[in-house]
């Protein structure tokens, strides 16, 4: 291991500055699990009680099970936001290891990522012999922090600040704490998704152009050109759809439709309206 203790120091001082954004994630994430049906395995199969998680919550009685669950949450408190940590999913897990793969890794990754742009900033020589021991050259941070292994222990350091906090204290409760966070952190999924490209669409096929479709993709694949086709082969192009007997009237309406190179399409509409 690289002599980096001063990198695990910051990233751990960095975490604490951010303890309250952490508990406010963990509170945002827990938003919901009150409303799911409650879930037991027994004798290695998961049956629902009846209830919801929510109603046991309320009458403090244990969310966990005998058969699941993690030895470090095996004493929470009946109810209690470790107590639903604790208890199976409807997948078999528990949700304190979604809780981990949710939460914690991608904030521990985000603290870690910003402990090393303060290193970087300020305390330029000490960052640069790291990067050397790293085998580094610092333009992609997640990849310094990966080579640098600080993520691992800084886990244990975040759940055990998120128990410290939240561990005992009733899950209606943290629910309750969490909700105007998780709306924001909705929305905020809601605005990527609408901003996301979507994917490319195949053109609708005309109804009325569907026979001349077919006698231009046979006219290609009989032709010989190679797909897309490219710009320079846009004469050759428009030669073989009128050689099929495409009016020129229909050659706009299935160019669409044709593996055709980016520019080609204008550069066939070109010449066929330079033969008038």
């Amino acid at each position: 291991m690289f002599d980096v203790d001063w990198m695990d120091l910051l990233c751990r001082a960095v975490l604490r500055e951010r303890t309250a954004e952490l508990v406010a994630e963990a509170c945002a994430w827990s938003v919901g699990l009150s409303d799911r049906p409650h879930l037991l395995r027994r004798r290695g199969r998961l049956v629902e009680t009846g209830g919801t998680t929510g109603d046991r919550a309320a009458t403090g009685q244990m969310l966990s099970g005998d058969e699941d669950g993690r030895l470090d949450l095996g004493d929470a408190r009946p109810g209690s936001f470790a107590d639903a940590l604790n208890a199976v999913g409807p997948d078999g897990v528990v949700h304190a290891d979604r809780f981990d793969r949710e939460v914690v890794d991608p904030f521990v990754l985000a603290t870690c990522v910003l402990a090393a742009e303060r290193a970087r900033d300020t305390r330029p020589a000490e960052w640069a012999e790291l990067l050397d021991d790293l085998g580094e050259d610092g333009t992609d941070l997640p990849a310094v922090v990966a080579a640098g292994e600080w993520e691992a222990p800084l886990r244990i350091d975040a759940e055990h600040l998120v128990l410290a906090a939240l561990g005992d204290v009733p899950l209606l409760q943290v629910e309750a704490e969490g909700l105007p966070l998780s709306l924001v952190r909705r929305a905020e999924a809601l605005t990527r998704e609408a901003a996301a490209p979507s994917p490319p669409t195949a053109p609708v096929e005309d109804p009325a152009a569907s026979g001349a479709v077919f006698l231009a993709r046979a006219a290609l694949a009989d032709g010989g050109l190679p797909e897309p086709v490219a710009r320079t082969d846009a004469d050759r192009l428009l030669a073989l759809l009128i050689a099929e007997g495409i009016e020129p009237e229909e050659v706009a309406a299935v160019l669409p439709h044709l593996p055709l190179a980016p520019g080609t399409a204008g550069v066939v509409l070109g010449l066929l309206a330079a033969r008038g």
